[in-house]
């Protein structure tokens, strides 16, 4: 009996310390639309090198769902919305391409896809109803297609929605409800979801709202408290996140539909492209996003903290810039993994830059010295240059929005000689305007002032020079936890 109890007590032990070194984890988004995009090997090593367990992808790209093959990372692959006619006209398409996409790679690869999420806000006002019909039929293909492989309980589907999809006529959450001219829609889609396990996606941009109001109260944007809160009822809500939120769940409720599952797919704040997006505002926005998870802090009328995604992991250099310049720079890290700003992620852990990035050579493009502004040539050359190549930092209030004129015109150069991968004869397109240097031409805050301290002329990654990698397998985390289960099984047979 005494061996039998020190068995259960042993069992009991095991259970508490891998909890203990077992975090829930962070959630991510990684984005691919880049001209120079870090290796998938690299990118999977940074997710777990930063504690990111869960990743939501756009597409299921090959190369990057191969490089999160038994890597440990949670996975949310999604369809764009311009497969959603194919695959909501015909069954056989679906499961061709839960096949392709989810199946073989599961299978195959290990990877461990948890979600499929069908479009990305394919309800939003500024899409004219082009997807209003095509989701929820192309929503209930792929479920379908998930249960004839056998997948059914293993991934669950999900649709990734904008906040616009529901409103409050009150001015509170809870005058929360969807919107009028897609609420059918929406009914029929909570509904399926409910019925199949899959929970609701929602995208909630505070930054948003600070861009498209400027008398917007800032201070409501963060998490640390504001002089005028917003009062629904015995409630006060202190920040936007929580009263966008919790409209969604009275939304939810009044339709019947209250214990919904709700995953927050998208949130974060730029780093450039707008005068709010910057570096301290972003910093500050993330920084107590990061602490109320750590805190699992929920919202009031959900005070169990949600699974949150972080927008984004790496700025995207041809990202679409609608609405904004800032499109290209949600990312905690730059496009090349090195880090923006500091993040406390608990524990007493902070954020790790990329390793093992190759980069092409040490020298950039810039006006030459003796060129003159006033040459007539120039204007053109600029806008040549920026037409092939990401000049959204140059933009009024951005991080290169401060320089000189020639200095501004050496960065829209720069930008287009190292999206041209330097290739011979990139810098001399711009009427004798040009030369290439080996001093790295990136202005000092003592130089250009505050808006302009932050202004990084790059060079880009070396995509040829990176090789095919093999998959980088179990994280440090994971071995450290095995390696102390086993040490505690191996003193507990030398004790007994």
């Amino acid at each position: 009996m005494k061996y039998f109890y020190n068995i259960f007590a042993l069992w009991i032990l095991l259970i508490t310390l891998d909890k203990c070194l077992t975090t829930e984890g962070l959630g991510v988004n990684w984005g691919t639309r880049a001209s120079h995009p870090l290796p998938p090997d690299i990118v999977v090593k940074l997710l777990k090198e930063n504690g990111f367990n869960k990743v939501k992808l756009f597409e299921a790209d090959p190369g990057v769902l191969k490089a999160l093959g038994r890597s440990g990372v949670q996975v949310m692959v999604g369809i764009p919305n311009d497969l959603l006619a194919p695959l909501s006209a015909s069954v056989r398409a679906a499961e061709q391409w839960v096949q392709q996409n989810v199946s073989s790679f599961i299978s195959k690869n290990g990877v461990d896809i948890r979600y499929v999420a069908v479009g990305n806000e394919p309800f939003l006002k500024d899409y004219k109803d082009t997807f209003l019909n095509t989701t929820y039929p192309a929503l209930q293909n792929v479920q379908a297609a998930l249960i004839k492989a056998g997948l059914g309980r293993q991934v669950k589907v999900t649709i990734p929605i904008n906040a616009d999809v529901y409103q409050t006529d009150t001015g509170v959450p809870s005058g929360g409800n969807f919107r009028s001219d897609i609420h059918g829609l929406m009914m029929n889609i909570v509904k399926f979801l409910s019925d199949n396990g899959g929970p609701l996606t929602i995208n909630i941009y505070p930054f948003l709202s600070l861009y498209a109001d400027p008398h917007f109260p800032i201070d409501f944007a963060f998490f640390s408290g504001t002089s005028s809160p917003v009062v629904d009822g015995s409630i006060s809500y202190t920040n936007v996140f929580e009263a966008n939120y919790d409209t969604l769940v009275w939304a939810l409720e009044k339709n019947g539909f209250g214990s919904l599952p709700i995953i927050v797919g998208e949130i974060g704040w730029p780093t450039d492209g707008d005068s709010n997006a910057n570096i301290e505002y972003a910093k500050k926005f993330n920084q107590g996003l990061l602490d109320r998870i750590s805190h699992g802090i929920g919202t009031p009328k959900r005070p169990t903290p949600p699974d949150i995604y972080l927008f984004g992991l790496v700025d995207e250099d041809t990202k679409s810039i609608q609405p904004g310049n800032f499109e290209r720079h949600w990312g905690v890290f730059y496009y090349d993994g090195a880090i923006k700003y500091q993040l406390n992620l608990g524990n007493k852990q902070s954020l790790k830059a990329a390793k093992g990035v190759r980069y092409l050579a040490r020298k950039w493009c810039v006006m030459a010295p003796d060129a003159n502004v006033m040459d007539p040539n120039l204007p053109d050359s600029i806008n040549y240059a920026c037409s092939y190549a990401d000049c959204t930092s140059l933009g009024y209030g951005s991080s290169c929005g401060g320089l000189d004129v020639k200095s501004n015109a050496s960065y829209a150069f720069n930008m287009y000689y190292q999206t041209m991968n330097q290739q011979k004869g990139s810098c001399e397109r711009f009427h004798n305007l040009s030369v290439i240097t080996t001093i790295d031409p990136s202005p000092s805050s003592s130089n250009f002032g505050r808006s302009s301290s932050n202004c990084r002329f790059e060079i880009m990654i070396d995509v040829g020079r990176h090789e095919t990698r093999v998959n980088p397998g179990t994280s440090s985390a994971t071995k450290i936890k095995h390696f102390y289960l086993v040490l505690l099984v191996l003193v507990f047979m030398l004790h007994y």
